[in-house]
């Protein structure tokens, strides 16, 4: 599957049901971006608030009555009406096997208690805002990417992603591109968005890990930018726990010290993401 294959529009019907799911939301538009990745959008709880760059817990009922809970990274800002979640698609997983195949008018679980070290607030001041995600470790970026204080705090933010192949880059690509024409930000946004896409195994323009291209200095060859240093630069980390561990060792080579919500310092890495296996 090389496009994005959409449905929305939940019916309203559907969308009146009484919830019969604890803490449940109703489902309102799913995008299967390939046969590996899918993007979805649930109504959001009149009591939720969140920090953009936060995760919550959804699901469904397992097959013994039981709520099948993840931890999922909230993709939409924080000022979005509705919330919007981005998750691989895992074959035998226990929840996505199922969540994959939901449909508007659906109902998942959500529970309304925000948390995750993502945040603005866990960094220190700085000038240069990195985003560094493998796969669906994109997710809280998404959310950030499109917050206003994300561009009040930085004069530059960078958004690294990598992907094995181009088309599952396609979810990151399409939003980076509709920011400059956004009537809620696009001004706000302007020319300080960057975004360093690469791929690992299908030829594109640009290739390799994130950890290779930081380690060898091609992404600051490429942007015609100075190295990492701890004066200026501030990142955040979202991916596979022996991506996050190899991202920690190199950003502490540049000199970086890992922060957190309690104490915030030059960059933060979400432990709780969620990956293959779900």
């Amino acid at each position: 599957m090389t496009e994005a294959t959409v449905m929305n529009d939940a019916a309203p019907a559907a969308a009146a049901a009484k919830p019969h799911l604890p803490d449940a939301q109703t489902v309102t538009k799913v995008t299967h971006w390939t046969d590996r990745l899918f993007s979805f959008r649930v109504t959001r709880p009149r009591s939720l608030r969140f920090r953009s760059g936060e995760f919550v817990m959804i699901g469904l009922l397992g097959d013994n009555g039981k709520p099948l809970l993840r931890a999922y990274s909230i993709a939409s800002p924080s000022w979005d009406e509705e919330l919007e979640f981005y998750s691989i698609k895992v074959p035998d997983g226990p929840l996505t096997s199922r969540l994959q195949h939901i449909q508007p008018g659906d109902e998942i679980i959500l529970r309304p208690k925000p948390v995750g070290t993502l945040v603005l607030d866990a960094l220190l001041p700085g000038k240069r805002l990195w985003f560094l995600a493998t796969g669906t470790g994109i997710a809280p970026f998404a959310s950030l990417m499109r917050d206003p204080e994300t561009y009040e705090k930085y004069e530059q933010v960078i958004m690294m992603h990598t992907c094995r192949e181009v088309a599952e880059l396609e979810y990151g690509r399409q939003l980076v591109e509709s920011l400059k024409d956004d009537p809620l930000i696009g001004e706000v946004v302007g020319d300080k968005l960057v975004y360093y896409p690469t791929t690992t195994r299908e030829t594109f323009h640009h290739m390799g890990r994130v950890t290779d291209n930081l380690s060898s200095g091609k992404v600051f060859a490429d942007l015609g930018i100075p190295p990492m240093d701890a004066e200026h630069d501030r990142a955040m980390v979202c991916g596979s726990l022996a991506f996050n561990v190899d991202v920690k060792a190199i950003l502490e080579g540049f000199g970086l010290t890992e922060g957190a919500n309690s104490d915030p310092q030059q960059f933060v890495v979400e432990k709780a993401f969620v990956g293959d296996g779900i």
